[in-house]
């Protein structure tokens, strides 16, 4: 009985997220990813049902820690928050906006091909749906300040949409041009400093 040589593995996937990269989901060649990864078309059909499979595996394990992150952020149980603890979700603080980039940093190549390259795959639609996913988690938080008498302004599930949609943007853009860690951090200042949602909800 053969043995499946696992040594291809990592160089095929290096070699397929190269050339998504470079090239987006459907302009990618899949001779090119083989070429470059030293393995057979062959090799790949035993692994993956095609080209889109293979794009899913590339990004899997970024698309499994993003799905936590909105997991993380929808399960709260506000019952055990304090008005004080619920007020402070809406202040942008730089520590905690930070490690939301840090996060993102460890998967950044990942993330530009779904914000990006994804085109053609499941994954096309991944810049509105983490953008939908993220307005329903923060209603979750406006609400509960609303019923608590925290914020004084009425915001629609439409209004919260174009703004979660507009500040992810600030989020995504660093990755999708290459920004620096160095630049990545005084990025944050300035968004910081611009998006102030206190103000945004009223809150008391």
């Amino acid at each position: 009985m053969s043995v499946r040589d696992t040594s291809i593995d990592p160089r095929l996937l290096e070699s397929a997220k190269a050339e998504f990269m470079k090239r987006g989901f459907l302009k990618a060649e899949l001779k090119t990813i083989c070429d470059n990864a030293g393995v057979t078309t062959g090799a790949v059909y035993k692994r993956y049902k095609g080209k889109e499979e293979l794009f899913c595996a590339v990004v899997e394990e970024a698309v499994l820690a993003f799905k936590e992150f909105i997991g993380e952020r929808s399960r709260i149980d506000f019952s055990a928050m304090t008005d004080d603890e619920v007020k402070n979700t809406w202040i942008m603080n730089e520590k905690y906006t930070l490690d939301v980039f840090k996060m993102i940093w460890d998967y950044r190549d990942e993330f530009a091909l779904l914000l990006e390259k994804s085109a053609g795959t499941i994954y096309e639609d991944y810049r509105h749906d983490f953008s939908s996913q993220m307005t329903e988690a923060y209603m979750k938080y406006y609400k509960e300040a609303r019923k608590r008498g925290l914020a004084n302004v009425e915001i629609t599930k439409q209004e919260m949409h174009v703004l979660c949609t507009s500040f992810w943007n600030s989020i995504y853009e660093p990755f999708i041009h290459g920004m620096s860690w160095k630049e990545i951090e005084s990025h944050c200042k300035v968004l910081c400093r611009f998006f102030d949602w206190s103000n945004a909800i009223g809150l008391k």
